[in-house]
């Protein structure tokens, strides 16, 4: 199996929005902000291939579904659909994609699903042969969206997931279109139900094939833990739903992730895509081995 980190189209959002809890002082020699206090950001994809047969992709970013006015006040970047000019450079076709695993339903996870904007044209779902495989959770907030978080969702997307009749929603740690290959963890600090993936690495010699005993993996985090200044516990987004929660779910992930070198792989830090996480003496997380991009990268063993 191989995997490539795919670009989709990037953003520059409000850093103090971005780091929450952190002082400016702080972030800013993290991500330097422009003359507007806005951050660069990626909205990168994962795909997988062949993973339990299938060609796979976790998330899609925030694509080209916009109109201009939108696009300029979400701080998107490109006109154009990013993610389909990356998927072409990695040799794949949206056509070609047979699942889509989406961490949740905000529109910097889920518009990439959605063909570029056009004006008077109604929203147009790509991916015509893909399983799209959403929490439970996310589904039903998408749905019925808090008023806090209401405009952070698509309002036509369920509808037309729904309308595909290849919706798969998840309530367990698997699912049917990826079987044992692709494990499910769960929070709740940024987004009910969010969803991380963790495509299933190696068993170690001697395994009774307990789950939980591989090593070796890849993650997905999602916004969790949205690039590498997140690693660190205690930092968080303002766009987080429970901080408090948040930090407390990311610790009890990178503690297991460390415990079983289960690797982390960035949506939104604009130079790393892969890193492994490493703690210091004092109990402090941080990232090593830091990769900008996979391009037919083998799954370690």
């Amino acid at each position: 199996m191989k995997l490539w980190s795919i670009l989709g189209n990037s953003q520059k959002l409000d850093g103090g929005a971005m780091f929450g809890n952190a002082p400016r002082a702080v972030w800013a020699k993290w991500l330097p902000p422009d003359e507007h206090n806005r951050v660069p950001l990626a909205c990168r994809a994962l795909l997988a291939s062949p993973l339990n047969g299938k060609t796979v992709l976790f998330e899609t970013g925030i694509g080209a579904f916009f109109d201009p006015k939108m696009r300029e006040r979400y701080g998107v970047v490109e006109d154009r659909h990013v993610l389909l000019d990356s998927l072409a450079a990695a040799g794949f076709a949206h056509e070609e994609i047979d699942v889509v695993v989406l961490s949740h339903l905000h529109f910097d996870h889920a518009g990439g699903l959605l063909a570029p904007w056009r004006e008077g044209a109604a929203p147009e779902l790509l991916f015509p042969n893909a399983t799209f495989v959403v929490s439970a959770a996310c589904w039903d907030r998408a749905r019925n969206p808090h008023s806090r978080d209401r405009a952070s969702f698509i309002p036509e997307l369920p509808a037309l997931l729904e309308a595909s009749g290849r919706l798969e929603i998840v309530d367990s740690t698997h699912s049917r279109a990826l079987g044992n290959t692709v494990r499910f963890h769960f929070s709740d600090g940024h987004t009910p139900g969010l969803m991380l993936a963790e495509i299933v690495g190696s068993k170690p010699a001697g395994s009774a094939h307990a789950d939980g005993d591989e090593h070796g993996g890849v993650v997905f985090c999602a916004d969790l833990i949205p690039g590498r200044p997140w690693v660190h516990v205690p930092i968080t987004m303002g766009y987080d739903r429970n901080p408090e929660l948040l930090i407390d779910e990311k610790r009890e992930f990178l503690e297991d992730k460390l415990a079983r070198n289960v690797h982390l792989f960035f949506t939104h830090d604009p130079g790393c895509a892969l890193a492994q996480v490493v703690r210091d003496d004092k109990g402090r997380f941080s990232t090593a081995h830091e990769m900008p991009a996979l391009q037919a990268r083998s799954l370690a063993a």
